[in-house]
């Protein structure tokens, strides 16, 4: 089938309403793909999409040569200056093939041209998702729109939807009414997804080749259920049939065809008054499985489903294992609630999904998702608050083209050396995702600027004999080696990062071991002129989920509750004025609004011409959640954050 796609083309370009100028790779000087194609070549001829008498089309054929797997979502693409000719075998390779020729366009004196080359692609994943947790903060169907489009945009094609939890169950039901009524919900009262949003939602992602999922979490996280029926425990006799009704009317809206998966949750049944009745989840799995016919997925840790053989896992924490003989999603290194965007981004891209290249017949692929347990004051803060845009972009990359054996197991909290292929893979691909930055997301929140260039040396730790407020030597002169208490201490070779984990906190391999002390890091940063510039600053990621966890937040006059400093010059670089200083750990109810780097305007720094030194002192108690600081200078276009040009820096210390 041949179809002229010039309308199919404008279409695609889901997000922005104009061509930009081409953004190009550093090195390569050519468009900036994301996800890279498997089979890549350049031939320096460009097609002008303004000449009607050239060939513009896409077709359908019976095969693609070179395919290796998941030849449903395959295409091949050939541009040249005669002709734009794009092949797959279904419409769903088509639309993944359109996805390429939208990042190959560029502009020049007004006409518009796709870049010269030559392509087969398909993923390494059969399954590539995203999820966002509407039950505890609800988001309008504007927002999840906006999202979707950026899902289709990167060639994702799993929308996981959360839609129950113990704030609110948000899916209407016309069986059952009482549970959308607002006393049923702890958070965003009255806010819920009617039965006609849903369908158009599932429409919406079908549209743009996405199967939307739909989570009902069940037994545990079931407050605003169990308290919309009277519930005092899912081991109730009533709850089966009424979960049974339930899964029925969620089946009832979408056929199979378009909605073949179902999530049933069953995670974190922490009281005694969750678990459930031995046949609850054994009878909603028959339900599901038998008599409509669709798939089940399940959270693994989880509880167990008797007599279960067919449940796909979906793993959610380390000590979450495949059930053999079971498929398997893996989403155990990608909560992007937990994550600092310049640390976080460079574990999701060496993050190896499902531990492996590729996917095969058990291992499907991951879905990265979105946990902003914590209340928000505005839907739009889950945006701002979590590195959303930028973890969709390098998870689009890492589950589309995989990344091989052996490859960056060891890099999950740490950048590897910089001469070493990992780290140089990094950078390369660091380029083409600040290029997406400036392309695409200019009116949406997407805080990552380069970071590969930033490098540091540390010293410590020095024994503060559990005084934070204690100083050492680096903080009178920078010398090569010191001694305190008669031990000896000297600096590290340079660590690179925007974003540096002394320790992780979930036990990645990190820099130091984890000990009680003082830090101190150390560079020079050359400025072409002396100037005030915008800079990140912080010494701790507070995650948006589980209150200040961590905590309790610090007090006006500190960065962090260890009284971590920082000086550029010798100049004492002066913290925010917090608006919700002191708050305790246990904050959940208590919105966002400044606690991150990311989402507060950024501090402001004077650096003079030439040389500048900059000095962090990072203290660490025994109960240090997150032993971490950054330290980036930042510029600000109309709300996005850019790079400060003609920076550099260097650690040496004489």
């Amino acid at each position: 089938m041949f179809v002229k796609i010039r309308y199919i083309v404008l279409f695609c370009i889901l997000l922005s309403t104009s061509v930009l100028p081409q953004c190009s790779a550093e090195k390569t000087k050519s468009p900036a793909l994301i996800p890279m194609p498997q089979h890549l070549q350049w031939n320096g001829q460009k097609f002008n999409m303004a000449d009607s008498s050239l060939r513009f089309v896409q077709r359908l054929v019976p095969q693609l040569p070179n395919i290796a797997m998941n030849h449903q979502e395959a295409y091949s693409l050939e541009v040249t200056n005669d002709s734009l000719i794009l092949s797959a075998l279904t419409q769903t390779g088509l639309f993944r093939g359109l996805q390429t020729v939208r990042q190959l366009i560029s502009s020049e004196k007004g006409n518009r041209f796709v870049a010269g080359c030559s392509i087969t692609d398909w993923p390494a994943f059969q399954i590539r998702g995203f999820m966002q947790d509407v039950g505890r903060n609800f988001q309008s169907m504007e927002m999840l729109k906006e999202q979707i489009d950026v899902l289709a945009a990167y060639k994702l094609n799993v929308f996981h939807f959360h839609v129950t939890d113990d704030p609110g169950w948000r899916l209407e039901s016309k069986l059952y009414p009482q549970l959308n009524a607002p006393h049923t919900m702890s958070r965003w009262p009255n806010k819920y997804y009617t039965q006609k949003e849903f369908r158009e939602l599932v429409e919406y992602c079908r549209e743009r080749h996405i199967t939307l999922i739909p989570e009902f979490d069940i037994p545990g996280h079931s407050t605003a259920f169990r308290k919309a029926f009277g519930f005092d425990s899912m081991s109730d006799q009533r709850v089966e049939p009424v979960l049974i009704d339930l899964i029925d009317e969620l089946c009832s809206l979408v056929p199979a065809s378009e909605m073949p998966y179902i999530h049933l949750g069953t995670d974190e049944v922490w009281h005694s008054y969750e678990k459930p009745a031995p046949t609850l989840l054994p009878t909603l799995a028959e339900r599901i499985t038998i008599h409509h016919k669709r798939q089940i997925i399940v959270w693994r840790p989880g509880q167990p489903i008797a007599g279960d053989s067919v449940s796909i896992t979906q793993l959610w924490s380390s000590s979450g294992h495949p059930k053999p003989g079971h498929r398997y999603l893996d989403s155990r290194l990608n909560y992007l609630n937990h994550l600092d965007p310049l640390a976080g981004i460079p574990q999701l891209y060496y993050e190896r999904i499902n531990g492996a290249a590729h996917g095969d017949s058990l291992r499907m692929g991951g879905i990265l998702c979105c946990w902003n347990d914590n209340l928000v004051s505005d839907e739009y803060d889950i945006l701002r608050h979590n590195p959303v845009y930028p973890g969709i972009v390098t998870y689009s990359e890492t589950s589309w083209s995989g990344q091989p054996a052996n490859f960056g197991e060891n890099y999950l909290a740490q950048f590897p050396p910089a001469g070493e292929e990992a780290f140089q893979k990094f950078r390369e691909f660091e380029e083409r995702l600040v290029c997406h930055r400036d392309l695409y997301f200019r009116d949406k929140p997407f805080p990552y600027v380069k970071q590969t260039s930033i490098q540091w040396r540390i010293i410590g730790p020095f024994n503060h004999n559990g005084d934070v407020n204690r100083s050492f030597s680096p903080e009178d002169s920078i010398a090569s080696a010191y001694v305190a208490d008669s031990a000896h201490y000297s600096w590290s070779e340079p660590i690179t990062g925007g974003t540096v984990n002394l320790q992780h906190f979930f036990g990645y391999p990190s820099w130091f071991p984890k000990e009680e002390g003082t830090y101190y890091a150390f560079t020079r940063l050359w400025s072409p002129a002396r100037q005030t510039v915008g800079a990140w600053i912080s010494f701790h990621d507070w995650s948006r989920s589980g209150g200040r966890r961590g905590g309790p937040f610090p007090q006006q006059g500190e960065w962090h509750n260890t009284n971590p400093k920082i000086w550029v010059n010798g100049r004492l670089i002066p913290p925010p004025v917090w608006n919700n200083p002191g708050v305790e750990a246990n904050s959940d109810e208590t919105p966002f609004s400044d606690e991150n780097y990311f989402f507060r305007e950024p501090a402001k720094i004077q650096l003079e011409k030439g040389w500048n030194l900059v000095l962090l002192k990072i203290p660490v108690l025994k109960n240090t959640w997150k032993r971490m600081f950054t330290f980036v200078p930042v510029a600000t276009d109309q709300g996005t954050v850019k790079e400060v040009e003609g920076l550099r820096f260097e650690p040496l210390i004489k």
